[in-house]
């Protein structure tokens, strides 16, 4: 009788499969903006930046104005400042430009109560339209204000003068007409950096119940007023 022969085959026993860890489920994935690609319109991000900066600065100073926190106060990337403004200078030199443009004081530096009122309210931009170690004069939109500022100041003072200080004739300045248009840049802007600087307080309290800076303003103008040659 034939012997029943052991299997020789040793049967493993099937093995155990581990479970499959869940797999977590990731965050929706923020859309990433494509380069270049703002929440503005085409256009107008070199205005917000702008803004964005002249907020900066009157919040923090000028230490405190840099392209990274332009960025952070516009909401952008920090490579926007850099791409529409080149550096700080850049950026401190249009910002200077652009206020220079828009303000009707810069346009006409003789309207000084205007300039009192404007350096008053935006002491940080004011500052740093004369602070020529910090901007680029030599940058067109910069250059083009400052000569539009300085025309509408010797067009106001020609006019007081009855004299037409504009085109050829501001080219070629008679002595007295240049310290015409000194003496009244130098009064209203050595009267407002007294003012900012607080050095106008011991003044000011002595005054007529009653009048003010734009009353002391008035007063000084009125009394350095430039009348015309023989008058």
């Amino acid at each position: 009788m034939a012997r029943t022969s052991r299997e020789t085959r040793t049967i493993r026993p099937a093995a155990r499969r581990r479970p499959a860890k869940p797999v977590a489920e990731r965050p929706a994935s923020r859309r990433r903006r494509p380069a270049g690609e703002t929440p503005y319109h085409h256009g107008d991000l070199h205005d917000a930046l702008l803004a964005a900066a002249e907020r900066v600065l009157e919040r923090e100073g000028l230490a405190g104005l840099t392209l990274r926190a332009v960025a952070r106060e516009a909401g952008v990337s920090h490579a926007a400042p850099t791409h529409h403004f080149g550096d700080l200078t850049g950026l401190l030199s249009e910002l200077a430009a652009h206020n220079s443009e828009t303000h009707p004081l810069m346009q006409a530096m003789a309207r000084a109560k205007a300039y009192v009122a404007y350096a008053q309210a935006r002491p940080g931009l004011y500052s740093l339209m004369f602070r020529n170690e910090r901007i680029d004069m030599t940058r067109p939109s910069l250059h083009e204000a400052a000569t539009a500022s300085f025309e509408g100041l010797a067009s106001a003072i020609g006019a007081g003068r009855n004299e037409k200080l504009t085109g050829e004739a501001l080219e070629a300045l008679s002595l007295d007409q240049a310290a015409a248009i000194a003496r009244a840049w130098s009064l209203v802007h050595g009267f407002t950096s007294l003012l900012l600087d607080g050095r106008l307080k011991d003044i000011l309290h002595r005054l007529p119940e009653g009048t003010g800076v734009d009353q002391l303003l008035h007063a000084m103008l009125l009394s350095t007023v430039a009348r015309p040659p023989g008058a």
